[in-house]
């Protein structure tokens, strides 16, 4: 797991300092607003620039053996079904203020069943089994 707290921490201090504008750290996507609105995940924290909303978390999920679902927002529940299911996919969680739009890279991580060598992976032997 990485967690980016540190680097939260130095573009939070460069803005609070006048050094970073706000529009170069409140510039969500209107993808990336859209997503914290149907997959985020509320958290009891409020937004460090502009303390009106609270923040709210959206998990990417991506990897080589994810297909189409590669690079979709998911939430706790569905990241831990496909956990129990998927081969080895990455997930990034981003937080999203949804009043100012704010967003940094939280953390980072692995999911998923490591891969085994000379064993063909999940997805393929799924398929295998319902032809």
């Amino acid at each position: 797991m990485v967690d980016y707290a540190l680097q939260r921490r130095a573009v939070l201090a460069d803005v609070h300092s006048g050094r970073t504008g706000l529009f170069e750290v409140c510039d969500a996507s209107p993808y990336l607003s859209r997503a914290a609105k149907y997959h985020g995940e509320p958290t009891d924290q409020a937004c460090p620039v502009c303390r009106r909303e609270r923040l709210t978390q959206v998990s990417y999920v991506y990897g080589d053996g994810l297909g189409p679902v590669s690079g979709q927002a998911k939430t706790g529940p569905e990241l831990a079904r496909m956990d129990a299911m998927q081969d080895e996919f990455s997930v990034y969680t981003v937080e999203v203020c949804r009043g100012c739009g704010w967003n940094h890279l939280v953390s980072s991580y692995v999911l998923g069943a490591e891969p085994t060598p000379g064993r063909a992976p999940r997805r393929n032997r799924r398929r295998a089994a319902t032809e």
